[in-house]
């Protein structure tokens, strides 16, 4: 009797236990559903988790009633130590609960289901990939963009170019950092569609933990890959007035037309402006960068005048390895310029690499074609500015198009700029001194109106936005374009004619003569 006694404890005690288990899984699994205990860092549920708690809880009440069948067993029929009413009814009622919810977990448990709005968080990989993007573009201006054209110059004005790349990087980097930044990608309030605020001035509210929003990266290393950009735009103007500007008035000049005219079209198109919004499409720089730099170096040509003896004198480049260095390391950092404008390392990064690689190849193999047909022999130079005429019109397009868009447009930049560089200008006669105008203005509006045809699935591309024909993308890339030239050429002409009257643009023709390096800098490039 005592050995019957102690089973009829123990199985109660079991019993018991088996039940408080269940009820406490049970109650677990609510709690844990009802205030989001196992929410993901994005956002998203752990619903594996709850699912387990029903096995359990499933499980548990399973063992309780398996117990009590056995003791029955076990004492021929006899009752066990009657267990309370809604001890039982809990109990049941636990396990078709439990049987009911925890039977899907599998199918549950498979997949996140996602309860709030994602919350973005910092991506190490992307990050370390905007870094190494933001010291590429650098990169392409110093040392690349400057030794591209110091090899291009007179040996008298090697060192000048390079000064003005130089001093250009200083100062635009400062501008950046007080309003240009905050000018470009603030938050404009009432005039957002045309200019930011200067909310951010300084870098207001730009903190080691702060993340771009929307995005994976911080944004200290956003508004600095934004400044590489913002380098070298003013820079490559550089090339339409060299040999001939003074020092003080090409930096007033810059200071001035990245504050009225650079800051303001990145924001049309990249900062939430009226252009973002109408559809135009421009990957990494298109508008912004080349038909911009190329509009303002036409008007600088055209304000400055002709070198003294141009274009009766020969003019060679002084230093064609120092120009083919320079290409090549544009060619290396604009993967930076072209796939770093996805803010991320992926798909989209990727492709935007290889479409960058195909048109540049394909644009220096025309242009070096195209003029040995026409000259007979073909030239490192034009190897090297067909090349980068190829870099430049994939750039608006590089995020959009694929293989087959890439050979197509690097293919028609190099011919389009070798004409424009090299014939219309011969025509038409201005002094574009290193055909700033003819490969980034031409080559930029190639690539733009481009993009809007090869953007198409059909072509390769990522496909038009819902709703929107190929002809429909080509009237909103044709305005991008045309708005771009047109609010380029007049505010940079109003910018110049102030400078020239306050300072005057042009050196003495005495200087000139001389050299820039020794005449304004004292220095030489070469001391041969």
């Amino acid at each position: 009797m005592e050995a019957i006694e102690g089973i009829k404890n123990l199985s109660y005690a079991l019993d018991t236990f088996y039940f408080l288990i269940t009820a406490t899984l049970v109650m677990w699994m609510v709690a844990v559903m009802a205030t989001n205990i196992n929410k993901r860092p994005d956002g998203s549920c752990y619903s594996g988790i709850s699912g387990f708690f029903f096995q359990m809880a499933s499980i548990a009440t399973a063992m309780s009633m398996f117990i009590q069948f056995k003791m029955k067993k076990l004492l021929g029929g006899r009752s066990q130590r009657p267990v309370p009413r809604s001890t039982r009814t809990s109990l049941y009622s636990g396990l078709v609960v439990a049987l009911l919810a925890g039977l899907p977990t599998l199918a549950f448990g498979q997949e996140a289901v996602v309860v709030v709005e994602a919350v973005p968080t910092l991506n190490s990989g992307d990050t370390a990939w905007m870094l190494t993007s933001t010291a590429l573009v650098l990169f392409m201006t110093i040392p690349g963009l400057a030794l591209f054209y110091a090899g291009m110059v007179r040996s008298k004005n090697v060192l000048s170019v390079m000064v003005q790349c130089f001093a250009i990087t200083a100062l635009v980097t400062i501008l950046w950092v007080v309003y240009g930044y905050s000018l470009a990608f603030g938050d404009g309030g009432s005039m957002q569609q045309w200019i930011g605020g200067l909310g951010k001035s300084f870098m207001d509210g730009v903190g080691v933990n702060t993340l771009l929003d929307g995005s994976t990266i911080p944004e200290s290393v956003f508004s600095m890959f934004q400044l590489t950009f913002a380098i070298i735009t003013p820079a490559l103007v550089v090339g339409a007035f060299a040999e001939r500007m003074k020092f003080s008035a090409m930096l007033w000049f810059m200071g001035l037309w990245v504050t009225f005219v650079y800051a303001p079209i990145a924001h049309w198109v990249w900062g939430g402006g009226w252009l973002s919004d109408m559809g135009v499409l421009d990957f990494a720089g298109g508008t912004v960068v080349h038909i911009n730099a190329g509009i303002a170096a036409l008007v600088a040509a055209l304000m400055l005048g002709k070198r003294k003896g141009y274009p009766k004198t020969t003019m060679a480049p002084n230093n064609m390895v120092l120009t083919v260095v320079g290409a090549s390391m544009l060619w290396v950092g604009w993967f930076g310029f072209n796939a770093g404008s996805a803010l991320a390392a992926d798909g989209t990064a990727g492709m935007a690499m290889a479409v960058t690689q195909i048109a540049t190849a394909a644009a220096a193999l025309s242009w070096m074609f195209f003029e040995w047909m026409s000259h007979g022999k073909p030239s490192a130079l034009g190897l090297a500015s067909g090349a980068v005429a190829g870099l430049v019109a994939i750039t608006p397009a590089s995020g959009f198009v694929g293989p087959i868009g890439a050979l197509a447009i690097g293919v028609a930049a190099g011919v389009g700029c070798y004409i424009a560089a090299v014939k219309v200008k011969r025509v038409l006669g201005y002094d574009d001194s290193l055909d700033c105008f003819g490969v980034h203005a031409i080559g930029g509006i190639i690539g733009a109106m481009l993009t809007g045809v090869f953007v198409s699935k059909g072509l390769g591309g990522v496909g038009f936005a819902e709703g929107v024909t190929m002809g429909a993308q080509l009237g909103k890339q044709f305005v991008g374009v045309m708005v771009t030239i047109i609010y380029t050429g007049i505010v940079s002409f109003i910018i110049l004619k102030v400078v020239d009257v306050i300072i005057g643009l042009r050196v003495t023709e005495e200087q000139e003569t001389e050299g820039l390096d020794i005449a304004l800098h004292d220095e030489r490039g070469y001391n041969l």
